[in-house]
């Protein structure tokens, strides 16, 4: 019956330890996405500046709004002058601009953590709503199928072509991955220029693929034929990224494999007659996956952060080209709403990496001193 206990009692404090941990972890995390969000919001609005660009600008359509009525060019210029700026007043209070910037400054801070988003000024979503959080919703989407399908491209033909170059080292193929391992420094929108350039003008017609967006013109009939559209407007994108990344992730994940298969215990297994795929996946894969998980994480990290140019690039009906449309127009509404989703997606990335990092590797015990051990 002790034993019981004692047992019971090291499960209920591990777990302990494990929810304290995540907590804080989670705690620091979220501060860290809220001091990201704090400044974004402080650059967006140019440290109030913003407020008397958008002043000026609502007194200009003011304006051109009362000119444009022929009853009241026939007023006095005085009355027409107090119409005005009766107009403009209510606007300002309607848009919040009547208190300072840095008054409204906390408010809006909270309000964009708790994913208050608010309502943009002239955008608008692809069902026509000017609320941010239906901007973000109806663009995300598109945005998570480019990306979440070119990473585990990435991922899966990296892996298996790491581990057939570490049993080939040397080989031809092994050193043409290395000669090919610094083009992964150009981003996927720069190979994209030239796959455009390639794919969908200069080859013939019947090799042809479309140049940008996401279902083209003519949205087809039918969810195959919509499926079908989808997928061939996504080979040029998809195509810029895995280009992008896959000879740097082979690179690496082969010299994680060859550094661990002259270990000691691969020469141990190997002696006791193990046959060559059981000593890879029980003795070489499985201690490289914290660091394969750990560097596919980040480079999902680094790709989201040039989704902007990659989407514009293709015309991809993404995050990227809202935020791109949103910085155009000065919408810092919108703009700060995709901050706080990329924060929160980037958060959201490292909590799990912590967790997944502690299953892939039993030597990492979470909550143990502070922290990861």
């Amino acid at each position: 019956m002790s034993r019981k206990k004692s047992v019971a009692g090291s499960r209920w404090s591990t777990l302990t330890r494990i929810a304290r941990y995540s907590a804080f972890r989670l705690a620091a995390l979220i501060f860290t996405a809220a001091t990201g969000v704090f400044l974004t919001i402080i650059i967006a609005n140019m440290g109030g500046h913003l407020d008397d660009i958008r002043k000026a600008r609502i007194e200009d359509e003011a304006t051109q709004q009362m000119m444009m009525d022929p009853e009241t060019q026939m007023m006095p210029d005085t009355d027409r002058r107090e119409i005005i700026e009766q107009m403009v007043q209510t606007e300002i209070r309607r848009q919040g601009l009547d208190r300072p910037f840095w008054q409204r400054l906390p408010g809006d801070l909270w309000s964009a953590v708790r994913l208050d988003l608010g309502r943009a000024r002239d955008m608008t979503s692809p069902s026509h709503s000017r609320e941010v959080s239906r901007i973000i919703i109806e663009h995300l989407p598109a945005t998570l199928l480019l990306f979440a399908t070119a990473n585990f491209m990435v991922f899966f033909a990296a892996l298996g072509l790491a581990l057939i170059l570490s049993r080939r080292y040397g080989s031809l193929a092994d050193r043409a991955v290395i000669a090919m391992a610094p083009s992964s420094a150009a981003p996927g929108w720069f190979y994209g220029i030239f796959l455009i350039l390639i794919f969908a003008y200069l080859v013939p017609d019947w090799m042809r693929l479309p140049d940008g967006g996401m279902v083209g013109d003519r949205v087809p009939e039918g969810t195959l034929a919509y499926a079908g559209t989808v997928l061939k407007h996504m080979i040029l994108p998809v195509g810029a990224m895995f280009l992008s990344a896959i000879f740097i992730s082979i690179y690496k994940w082969r010299t994680f494999f060859l550094i661990h298969s002259s270990e000691d215990y691969v020469e141990m297994a190997k002696a006791k007659g193990l046959s060559s795929r059981a000593i890879e996946r029980r003795y070489i894969l499985r201690p490289t996956l914290p660091p394969i998980v750990t560097s596919f994480a980040l480079m999902l990290i680094a790709l989201w952060s040039g989704a902007i140019i990659l989407e514009r690039v293709f015309n991809w009906p993404g995050l990227g080209t809202a935020l791109y449309s949103a910085i155009q127009h000065q919408e810092t509404n919108v703009i700060v709403g995709l901050v706080v989703v990329f924060a929160y997606l980037l958060a959201v990335t490292v909590f799990l990496l912590d967790i997944v990092y502690a299953l892939l590797d039993p030597r990492v015990k979470l909550g143990e001193g502070g922290g990861r051990q």
